[in-house]
């Protein structure tokens, strides 16, 4: 074949592939519904007592061993049946606007099944609310790592108490121990703290690691190795010969993000916090040192720079309008990335914002020299051609595959239009 029928084939069969797993989700739903314990004979006592609720609050109770038959059909034990037909029912009568784009071929069941299993011990209101929020993005457009991050932001921005209630039991798990798993003459030791001591420690070993005597006493080791001796110099200093070994003073950044009135942040790295959380532990790193509230940046308000370099004021408002890896369907959303020009210095593009965005240093590479283009007419809206014709949009929601035709169905009216301006802008 040739490589446009490749491709094609490809399309064809990954659109057959999750077009089955739609059918398999609502065969599940179909499955729970004739095994409803009223379906049962009156005489049928056990199964009547022993029938278990399939989901969430508001769903039905169907007959415990229902998901035995249902499960070696497909080739998964009762209990991955029992998820699956759990998370059909929740879908079917708790998340009715995923439900509907599942109807219409429009979200991914993956995406669906993740939204019902978060959802589970939510209210009906709750999960109903969580649902209009990410109805729209379960179509694939975000990484799945993206994905998941954005449904437990909005699980817990559903239910705040319940994520209260959560991080107060989470405390309680504190430990440090040796793995079980020692193979091979090496070992494991496990840290399971709040994050901003984990965040502590974590800087205290990159100092210690990064300092002048531990690379010349250590010449040949790689950064992790001299991570390593660091964290034994920190925690056993009598063991080291080196007297200078003590308390290390560290400076930890956070990055949190806060939302008006919401009772949920976001601290980047580790997912939604509860702004409770966030003043305890702010109170609590204030008795023993300096907390430093760093400003807001405005987006709005970043001017040009007539050099390559790009400064680390800009580097910030790029981040905050661009937090991933802006490459189709990349999953990234660390600060360690490439700033790509989208129109390349050495043609004439400028260093500002809205001709910047992420990329990993494989992405950077792939847009360099494998015939990919990228332009970003307004910062925060990237739309990339690839080398056989196809179109990309990415923005805040993620990723869509584009035409600017009327037979795109991923796009609205006025999305359409927009879309054809921006590929006809790449085009240019």
């Amino acid at each position: 074949m040739s490589v446009g029928n490749v491709l094609a084939f490809v399309e064809g069969q990954h659109a057959a592939r999750v077009e089955a797993e739609r059918n398999i989700l609502k065969a599940a739903y179909q499955w729970a519904v004739l095994h409803s314990p009223d379906r049962l004979p009156l005489s049928d006592k056990r199964g009547r007592e022993r029938a278990k609720r399939a989901g969430g609050v508001g769903t039905p109770l169907i007959t415990e061993y229902a998901a035995a038959a249902f499960g070696a059909r497909i080739q998964t034990s009762p209990y991955g049946a029992k998820k699956l037909i759990a998370d059909a029912v929740d879908i079917k009568l708790r998340l009715p606007r995923i439900q509907s784009r599942v109807d219409a071929g429009e979200a991914r069941t993956g995406h669906a099944r993740h939204v019902a299993e978060a959802t589970r011990e939510l209210s009906e209101s709750e999960a109903a609310w969580v649902d209009a929020e990410v109805a729209e993005s379960c179509d694939g457009r975000l990484s799945w790592t993206r994905f998941q991050a954005l449904v437990e932001g909005k699980v817990a921005a559903a239910a705040p108490e319940l994520a209260r209630l959560k991080e107060e039991a989470a405390a309680r798990e504190v430990f440090a121990r040796m793995s079980r798993v020692n193979k091979h003459g090496m070992a494991t030791y496990t840290v399971h703290a709040d994050a901003m001591t984990i965040a502590g420690i974590n800087a205290a070993a990159n100092a210690v690691a990064d300092s002048e005597d531990l690379k010349e006493a250590m010449p040949d080791a790689s950064a992790n190795q001299r991570r390593v001796a660091a964290v034994a110099r920190l925690m056993n200093p009598a063991a080291h010969l080196d007297p200078t070994v003590g308390p290390v003073k560290v400076r930890v950044k956070v990055y949190l993000h806060l939302y008006g009135d919401s009772p949920i942040a976001r601290l980047e790295g580790h997912g939604p916090v509860t702004t409770d959380w966030v003043r305890h532990q702010v109170a609590r790193l204030g008795l023993g040192g300096n907390v430093r509230v760093a400003p807001v940046i405005d987006l709005n308000n970043q001017a040009p720079v007539d050099a390559y370099e790009i400064p680390s004021r800009m580097r910030e408002a790029v981040h905050l309008i661009h937090p991933g890896d802006v490459f189709p369907y990349a999953a990234n959303t660390s600060r360690r990335m490439d700033l790509d020009h989208a129109i390349p210095y050495s043609e004439g593009g400028p260093t500002t914002v809205g001709n910047l965005g992420p990329l990993t240093r494989t992405h950077h590479r792939i847009k360099t020299h494998a015939g990919w283009e990228v332009r970003q007419p307004f910062p925060g809206i990237v739309i990339w051609r690839d080398p056989h014709g196809a179109h990309y949009l990415v923005d805040q929601t993620g990723t869509r595959r584009v035409t600017g035709t009327t037979g795109d169905q991923t796009l609205t009216p006025a999305e359409l239009h927009f879309t054809q301006r921006l590929i006809n802008h790449l085009a240019a």
